[in-house]
């Protein structure tokens, strides 16, 4: 059958319909086996949350972050359990399935894309209780100045989604392999992980880190990402630099992903 024909492994038809498919098994096999199933999408970020919460709002005196700082909190860590789960899973997107990896006629690249889509229907399952967190902040507040705000910024939730993808994609085109290659990469990956996490406004806002961290903060991606995603509610805290940037260097890691992940194939098809 020719290489054009649809349908045929090339095709761009095919590439979607498998990864689909791909990305709808990871979700079944993630559900089916879990008694909680769902609510392992909003459990995690949930419970870090409620953690943060009391930490920065019953034990000491916060100084970071808007309120309703709960608000605050759900509307950044949601995008980055997406965010960290994805590149948890590029460290071992080619071990997991290398008999497929290798056999397969479809670009290898669904390897990883199939990740960041998974991932992402799940933060989608998880925006819900996002919402349901601000009807009740708007029912059951009484003061003004801590009732969320929602406004025109809600229509930039879809760029930062966008922009998350473009990063994501990027990133496990570089991650998965070089983790595939060189197999401590995949523990160095989680320590780096662990690390970013403070290193990204999640629990805080750019605005807050003084100087020079606000400039080395604005060249994370992740900040003008988690800034597009709060313009919803908080619409404070836009800084066009740091958005700016966010997309810059999102595209530029898309960018060297390809570059890297074409370079890598064949030398991780015979590693495999």
């Amino acid at each position: 059958m020719s290489r054009t024909t649809v349908g045929a492994p090339g095709t761009p038809q095919r590439y979607v319909h498998s990864l689909w498919l791909l990305s709808a098994r990871d979700l079944k096999v993630r559900y089916s086996t879990s008694a909680l199933g769902y609510l392992w999408s909003v459990l995690d970020p949930l419970v870090m949350s409620a953690i943060y919460w009391f930490v920065f709002t019953q034990v000491f005196q916060r100084d970071v972050g808007e309120d309703p700082y709960i608000i605050f909190l759900i509307s950044g860590l949601l995008p980055w359990v997406w965010f960290n789960s994805s590149v948890s899973d590029f460290t071992k997107a080619f071990k997991r399935d290398s008999r497929l990896v290798r056999s397969t006629a479809i670009p290898r690249s669904i390897w990883v894309n199939r990740i960041v889509l998974s991932k992402g229907i799940e933060f989608l399952f998880s925006l819900p209780v996002l919402a349901l967190f601000v009807v009740v902040n708007l029912l059951t507040e009484s003061d003004p100045g801590h009732i969320v705000q929602i406004g025109w910024g809600i229509l930039w939730i879809p760029v930062a989604v966008a922009l998350q993808i473009v990063l994501l994609v990027g990133l496990g085109l570089l991650v998965a392999p070089l983790c595939a290659l060189y197999a401590d990469l995949e523990r160095t990956t989680g320590l780096i992980l662990r690390a970013l996490f403070y290193a990204t406004p999640i629990i805080y806002s750019v605005s807050n880190l003084p100087e020079p961290f606000d400039v080395i903060g604005a060249f994370n991606p992740l900040a003008g990402i988690f800034t597009l995603y709060r313009m919803a509610f908080f619409p404070d805290q836009w800084n066009t630099l740091t958005v700016v940037i966010s997309a810059v260097m999102s595209l530029l890691i898309l960018a060297l992903g390809v570059w890297v992940f074409r370079s890598l194939e064949r030398p991780v098809l015979k590693e495999l």
